[in-house]
């Protein structure tokens, strides 16, 4: 299990799981992000958010970075909850975007998409050493 650094001012640390990046995984860290929901009594849009934006990004990592582990790390402030996710992957950007005619109402391809949905803010760090994901969840 890595180390991931520590949260930033006025954040709390409420979990940090890393996990090998298989598809037995992402349940996994989908009952860890509702778990926490229910220890810090948050409502109930915030566990629809907090779920769809965990399997939303550690099914990238998966699927898409070659890492062999997925990390994740939660903070909880009174205003907002964090969740960063984490690869050691390398990210391949698409050549070109979608225009094929299969692909307009594809049941994938979206994930980034319904993580801004949900979040207030996110953000992308793409790295030589990984990926970083961050998504902010407005409590």
């Amino acid at each position: 299990m890595r180390t991931d650094p520590p949260p930033r001012s006025g954040r709390r640390l409420a979990a940090a799981v890393t996990l090998p990046a298989v598809p037995e995984s992402v349940p996994q860290l989908r009952r860890t992000a509702r778990s926490l929901v229910r220890s810090r009594r948050l409502s109930p849009d915030v566990a629809e958010a907090l779920s769809v934006i965990v399997t939303e990004l550690a099914t990238n990592v998966v699927l898409h970075s070659g890492s062999p582990d997925v990390s994740v790390l939660f903070e909880v402030c009174d205003t907002a909850l964090t969740v960063r996710v984490r690869d050691t992957g390398r990210w391949l950007e698409r050549p070109t975007p979608r225009c094929e005619p299969a692909d307009v109402d594809a049941a994938f391809g979206r994930g980034l998409d319904l993580v801004d949905a949900f979040a207030v803010d996110t953000t992308v760090l793409r790295t030589a050493g990984g990926t970083l994901v961050e998504a902010v969840i407005a409590l």
